[in-house]
């Protein structure tokens, strides 16, 4: 009795902070902007200067080129723990942290005022901007470059503000919509332990707002909102109507119960041909002995037929990497090879796990797509820790180049892609014990263990084979 007693008062503690946490974000609105416009001057110093300073050398290391700081700041830090934020504390980074979204929000402030048209708010453009960036990153080597990263970064931010000059006023439309990683970020979120969450009883028992009005610029309907994925946990609407607080919840919550109720397409698609597809293959493709396999064997049977022109024709820097002086240039058979197996992967990979997910769906009774994008939903941790590792793997590669000893990253690397499936599996479990139960919940959580395993493999592949 005392230790439950010491429990509920340990987590009605734990809530108590919470809920403060969540009111002081909405009362300090000012600090928050004080903090996002330090971020958005870092990064423009880390994305502009080092595209017009000249290439490192050998010599150049984190703490004497800009350049190469730059380097690992973006991509050995930044977003490789700006997705693991998402996993543990929700889309934060998008509300108090992210440039982009501070300075689309600035520029609408003088917007047009335009109504957002249909094709902004078509559902594909999470998975199309997502696999845009990504495949065109590769091609100009945006993680070694940083004329690259100007205009992939850069472009990006462009665009924002252009898309807050023109569409809504004090809103993030940019973000809501088209920004490359948010549907990366709204997947990922779903797991988080922490979120706004609506206490609707209390909303409707309220006949006048209690707390300040809030404008929710990324335009999330709050009074419905039962999900963390469209949050950016700015904390603005906290205590309104005495209804919205930041609270714990299960980081299993959003999955089995609400992820059901809200079918989606193209989360699916991103999830499965996105994160787990054409990621793995973009991260992969480098490495892999099958490309350079694919390579001798087609240059060879060009030079066999008299067209040495795929072999030697170049393109600028923007279109495909070229950088002569650091013997790193791609050709056009280099270009095309990079774009078909990336697709390769894609395709392959996403028509495999989509196989089992279905598979796991009939498991479960007849044929329902609610139930098999339902179930891709559980995929989530291991697609985000496959995303996870690609980017991290950088991290590994810019330490060890710095001459720093880093222990245990095999193991690591092990011990996250075990638990990362062990955990969808579990989600499995508990989505198909909605349904079901006995056999045919052990035979969907079964296929949905079988897809994460095939992601697994090609980490495998990645990091212990090739």
């Amino acid at each position: 009795m005392a230790a439950s007693v010491s429990t509920d008062l340990r987590e009605a503690w734990i809530d108590q902070r919470l809920a403060e946490l969540g009111h002081w974000l909405q009362r300090h609105g000012g600090i928050i902007r004080s903090v996002q416009w330090a971020v958005v001057a870092v990064y423009l110093v880390l994305v502009a200067v080092p595209a017009f300073l000249p290439l490192p050398d050998r010599t150049a290391h984190l703490w004497n080129n800009l350049t190469v700081l730059a380097q690992f700041a973006f991509w050995g830090i930044w977003w490789p723990f700006v997705l693991v934020s998402m996993v543990l504390v929700g889309r934060a980074w998008c509300g108090v942290l992210c440039p982009e979204g501070t300075l689309t929000e600035f520029a609408s402030r003088w917007s047009l005022g335009r109504a957002v048209p249909r094709w902004i708010t078509w559902g594909g453009w999470p998975f199309i901007a997502f696999a845009g960036t990504t495949v065109y990153g590769q091609m100009v080597s945006v993680y070694g470059y940083p004329k690259p990263v100007l205009a992939v970064l850069g472009g990006s931010t462009v665009a924002a503000i252009a898309v807050g000059l023109v569409y809504g006023r004090n809103k993030r439309v940019w973000c809501r919509y088209l920004c490359p990683v948010n549907g990366v970020f709204a997947v990922l979120a779903k797991l988080a332990p922490v979120s706004f969450q609506v206490d609707r009883p209390a909303w409707a028992a309220s006949d006048k707002p209690q707390g300040a009005a809030f404008n929710c610029a990324p335009l999330v309907p709050v009074k419905t909102m039962r999900g963390a994925g469209s949050c950016h946990m700015c904390g603005r609407c906290s205590g309104y109507r005495g209804a919205v607080r930041l609270a714990r919840r299960s980081p299993a919550y959003e999955i089995v119960h609400v992820a059901g109720t809200e079918p989606s397409l193209e989360q699916t698609i991103l999830i499965l041909f996105g994160m787990m597809g054409l990621a793995a293959g973009a991260f992969q493709w480098s490495s892999s002995p099958w490309f350079i396999d694919a390579k001798q064997w087609f240059a060879t049977w060009f030079i066999e037929h008299g067209m040495v022109w795929p072999l030697e024709t170049t393109l600028p820097w923007f279109v495909l990497t070229n950088y002569p002086e650091h013997n790193d240039v791609m050709t056009l058979l280099d270009g095309g090879l990079l774009l078909a197996y990336i697709g390769a992967a894609t395709v392959i990979l996403g028509v495999g796990l989509s196989a089992l997910v279905a598979l796991a769906t009939r498991f479960l009774g007849p044929w329902s797509s609610a139930r098999f994008h339902h179930l891709t939903q559980t995929l989530i941790p291991i697609a985000g820790c496959g995303v996870f590792l690609g980017l991290s793997a950088l991290t590994v590669t810019f330490l060890r180049g710095e001459g720093l000893p880093l222990p245990y990253v095999a193991e690591m690397r092990a011990g996250l892609l075990i638990g990362a499936s062990l955990w969808s599996a579990w989600l499995a479990w508990q989505v198909a014990g909605l349904t079901t139960g006995g056999w045919r919940r052990a035979g969907a959580t079964a296929c949905i263990a079988a897809a994460a395993t095939l992601s697994v493999s090609g980490w495998v592949l990645l990091f212990w084979i090739w």
